[in-house]
């Protein structure tokens, strides 16, 4: 049984959509172990609760500084024995100490395609804005391993999404959870769990 800890900050849309398939059965031969968020009113944490999954925060208001916070984080991870860590929405810079040390254990969603709309600043409502901004036609998400950059691992499934005249950036941030990002995270996951991914 694979072990697997979620990392959020927000709203845990896609950790629901975790616990939602493996309730499915389209996620198999895995559990979530913890739910860990960088925020104390991160809705996240209640969705966990509510599916008696454990719920930390380690928040870096809690610490004099960023090396400390980043101990605590990785002392956090550690404790769980996790198999695999799920970022999900989680904003914040993994300490290079703990991508190197869960290398190829690492995976994130992202809110576009590859190597579209990625890097530093682009996240959530930010890459939405950017590519309607500049007039796409065709956006998506992106599944990736994480390395020490950003959004640079190596990628694990791609889905596009349609962009539609008269998108809002929260239109389409809709869109893109609903068509893409709750389909390829969950398959993902599966897939690392029965070794079709190594």
């Amino acid at each position: 049984m694979l072990r697997v800890g979620v990392l959020v900050s927000g709203g845990g849309t896609n950790l629901q959509a975790i616990i939602d398939a493996i309730a499915a059965g389209k996620i198999t031969n895995a559990e979530i172990e913890v739910v860990i968020s960088n925020k104390k009113d991160a809705y996240a944490l209640e969705r966990a609760k509510n599916n008696n999954i454990e719920a930390v925060c380690v928040s870096p208001k809690d610490y004099e500084n960023r090396d400390d916070f980043n101990k605590a984080l990785m002392d956090t991870i550690d404790g769980y024995n996790l198999d695999l860590i799920v970022l999900a929405g989680f904003l914040v810079v993994l300490p290079a100490e703990l991508t190197r040390k869960y290398a190829r254990k690492i995976i994130n969603i992202h809110p576009s395609l590859i190597p579209s709309f990625c890097g530093d600043g682009f996240y959530g409502l930010k890459v939405h804005e950017e590519a309607l901004k500049r007039g796409v036609k065709v956006t998506g998400a992106t599944v990736h391993f994480v390395d020490e950059g950003t959004d640079t691992g190596p990628i694990i499934f791609q889905k596009a999404v349609e962009v539609q005249d008269g998108d809002t950036p929260e239109v389409l941030q809709k869109r893109v959870m609903e068509q893409a990002e709750w389909i390829i995270l969950p398959k993902a996951i599966n897939d690392i769990a029965n070794g079709i991914i190594k």
